[in-house]
């Protein structure tokens, strides 16, 4: 592995396991970068605690406190400029300033372009997934842009959807790959082998 790190900025708006993973993974040595922040849209996430405990500079933006106006300043004020931002479950749709276009990312816990889009988050997609009777889920991650879940797709990883399957344990399958797919996407961006230009991800 080659080259400076990417200095990450990660979003989050629930438990911040995502983050944990990524802390790991640069721990480990298996992923090429570092946190430079860690930005809650919630005070009272699981993840804020969890992300200072690891010692992971954290920045609350509360949404809630907010205006739409000054809560898109705030929150790309608190992001600042690194190399690359990362929602890690972040609820709230921001609104990505012109110098970051191309150099934000998003996980997503289904097979994209499928079962998106606002309010499809946490345990609301995996209901959607097992009422249609699926037999295939799994996560994304994609280039974001202006929208809910939308954006190039730069790589996805499946589960197969057993019978019986319930919401927590498909959930529980998914997060393990999601814990796979977004360092590996991360490590992709770092080597040059992905990039989004043009609105579409370019592949080497």
């Amino acid at each position: 592995m080659k080259g400076p790190k990417l200095k990450l900025a990660a979003l989050i708006s629930g438990g911040g396991k995502t983050v944990l993973n990524l802390q790991e993974c640069i721990r480990k040595g298996t992923l090429d970068a570092e946190i430079s922040v860690v930005i809650s849209s919630r005070g009272d996430a699981k993840g804020v605690e969890r992300a200072r405990t690891a010692g992971l500079n954290t920045i609350v933006v509360e949404r809630r406190k907010l205006d739409d106006e000054a809560f898109q300043k705030e929150i790309s004020i608190a992001v600042g400029a690194p190399d690359l931002v990362c929602m890690a479950g972040f609820l709230s749709l921001w609104h990505i300033p012109e110098p970051l276009t191309g150099k934000v990312i998003n996980i997503h816990p289904a097979l994209l372009p499928d079962f998106g889009g606002k309010g499809m988050y946490g345990r609301r997609v995996h209901e959607a997934v097992l009422k249609v009777g699926r037999v295939v889920s799994g996560c994304t991650v994609h280039f974001c842009d202006n929208e809910y879940d939308h954006g190039p797709i730069i790589l996805q990883r499946q589960v197969a959807v057993i019978p019986g399957e319930t919401v927590d344990s498909l959930a529980v399958k998914v997060f393990d790959e999601e814990c796979v797919a977004y360092p590996e996407a991360i490590q992709m961006i770092h080597d040059g082998r992905v990039r989004c230009e043009a609105g579409e991800a370019v592949f080497r």
